[in-house]
């Protein structure tokens, strides 16, 4: 139904008295907004008093928020200041712990050309390594460690050859295929490797424990000397790795060792480098008598 043509507000003089001043505030109110106007376009510092007085009144409540903003922005950049500083640690961490390896190796194999040039003259120098390549695969669930090359006989890796990543020995190669090759790592329980200890040469054998660890047994029984922290490098001995390998790290000492936990980790190796084996590698040198002599060589890992 349409709505009536009278808008009167019906026989109430209240209701018709306040419908009357409604208009008369509204053009009032627009009368005096448009003399404001026109002032303020002629004469604009006419109400800069009274600006001022509005801005000084706002000024507690402008306070109070831009406080809440500062504070919001604070707690975003302190979260994305701990996001960024975690993924620079991490980087930092992981390039410290390589160039701790390198320094032990670096210095292992100072010592090793130390006492070989003193006994046989003979200058060590690191042989192009066979291959490098990708660690494709490693077991992690059952008790025997084995790792998957992803490089075989067609590019030259051969049974008993090394195998080392950036962080020092991964294992030795077990059986070869033509593109891929089975690697034993150092934590399996038939692996053996001779090793000394990097700051003085302490002398004994790691062997794997099938959980990722190593058991060191020293060679020369007596007062343990070892102690957390200590780093063993391979000694040479048996003429399979090349001495100054890093190989493990000590965590705790037992009565006739220690047991230890291997640097290179298999599960975040990528790339790994197949060696030479090192019997193979040094060439006799002649002595000071014209005789040719060649690296001493103990009994090798199993």
């Amino acid at each position: 139904m349409a709505p009536p043509p009278n808008r009167r507000s019906g026989y109430s003089r209240r209701a018709q008295y306040g419908t009357f001043f409604g208009y008369i505030a509204g053009i009032v109110g627009a009368l005096v907004g448009g003399g404001f106007l026109i002032v303020s376009i002629f004469n604009p510092d006419a109400f800069a008093g009274l600006r001022g007085a509005a801005a000084d009144a706002a000024e507690p409540g402008g306070k109070v928020v831009a406080v809440g903003r500062r504070e919001t922005q604070s707690f975003f950049d302190v979260v994305r200041g701990y996001a960024v500083a975690g993924v620079r640690n991490a980087k930092l961490e992981r390039e410290l712990a390589e160039a701790k390896i390198r320094l032990v190796e670096a210095q292992a194999i100072a010592e090793e050309n130390t006492r070989l040039k003193g006994l046989l003259g003979l200058a060590q120098q690191d042989p192009a390594p066979v291959v490098t390549t990708q660690l494709v695969a490693a077991t992690g669930g059952s008790t025997r460690r084995f790792a998957t090359l992803g490089a075989g006989s067609g590019r030259g890796v051969v049974v008993g050859m090394p195998v080392r990543s950036q962080l020092g020995l991964v294992g030795r190669v077990l059986e070869v295929g033509s593109s891929t090759a089975r690697v034993l790592l150092v934590t399996d329980t038939e692996s053996v490797v001779p090793v000394r200890r990097a700051q003085d040469g302490v002398a004994a054998f790691a062997q794997g424990l099938g959980d990722g660890r190593l058991q060191l047994r020293l060679i020369n029984l007596g007062i343990n000397p070892l102690k957390p922290g200590d780093v063993f490098v391979t000694s040479g001995s048996g003429g399979l790795y090349r001495p100054g390998i890093a190989l493990a790290a000590v965590t705790s000492v037992t009565r006739d060792g220690a047991i230890a936990r291997v640097l290179a980790d298999p599960a975040a190796t990528e790339f790994v480098v197949v060696d030479r084996v090192w019997a193979q590698q040094a060439e006799p040198v002649a002595t000071a008598s014209g005789t040719a002599v060649a690296p001493p060589a103990a009994p090798g890992p199993r």
